[in-house]
């Protein structure tokens, strides 16, 4: 079981990361960096500005980084019958969410918090800004993965669920765009705090939420 679960993991990450026709993992990074480069143009050079306001842009183009690969988590391998032959296998629907959970972190978290680096040079964040940030990526990047993997298993075989799956993300991600960059505004930890806390709530229903929603799916 164990062997099976890690061969999962390495056969997703590897999709996620090169498999795709349409750049995989470089293409988030790519719309992260370049929502860092356009918004200074947008408010203007002012830095103080910048370092106000940079912090929470950093956080929503996580935010829609995350979810241009929602189309690809779940639809495709049950199109290609791949759940039911796991099914066979005597793999549960709720272990494979919970290795593309992790898969699809891996893929865009901690690419995302490398990217911030040079993000936060763009948007003149100072090095103390930038740390929080990366301790409330890191908070809430498992978070969004994991609702990711939610929305994408309830949309799968739905006629324009890609785009469906998108404006579904969007408003179920707020709270943890308001804990994370609320925490950038009050200088403290409680906010990066609460952003754990709903990653972990969301960690621990997406193997089941996901998991019933495939199984519908299927049936």
């Amino acid at each position: 079981m164990t062997a099976a679960l890690f061969q999962l993991l390495r056969r997703d990450l590897g999709l996620l990361l090169f498999g795709s026709r349409r750049g995989g993992t470089m293409l988030p990074l790519l719309f992260f960096l370049a929502v860092a480069m356009l918004f200074p143009f947008a408010v203007g050079p002012d830095p103080k500005l910048l370092a106000r306001t940079g912090g929470g842009v950093i956080w929503v183009a996580a935010l829609l980084a995350a979810i241009l690969p929602l189309d690809r988590l779940i639809e495709p391998d049950i199109e290609l019958g791949f759940f039911d032959q796991w099914a066979l296998r005597g793999i549960a629907e709720e272990w494979i969410v919970a290795i593309r959970v992790l898969a699809h972190w891996l893929s865009f978290g901690p690419p995302l918090m490398l990217a911030a680096l040079p993000a936060a040079a763009l948007l003149g964040l100072d090095s103390q800004t930038l740390s929080m940030v990366e301790l409330g990526l890191l908070a809430g990047t498992p978070g969004l993965a994991a609702l990711g993997i939610i929305v994408a298993a309830v949309t799968a075989g739905l006629r324009g669920g890609a785009a469906l799956a998108g404006l579904l993300v969007i408003p179920l991600a707020v709270p943890l765009l308001v804990f994370g960059a609320g925490s950038l505004a009050t200088g403290g930890t409680s906010g990066t705090a609460l952003t754990a806390a709903v990653s972990l709530v969301l960690l621990a229903m997406a193997p089941f939420a996901a998991g019933a929603a495939i199984k519908a799916a299927r049936g």
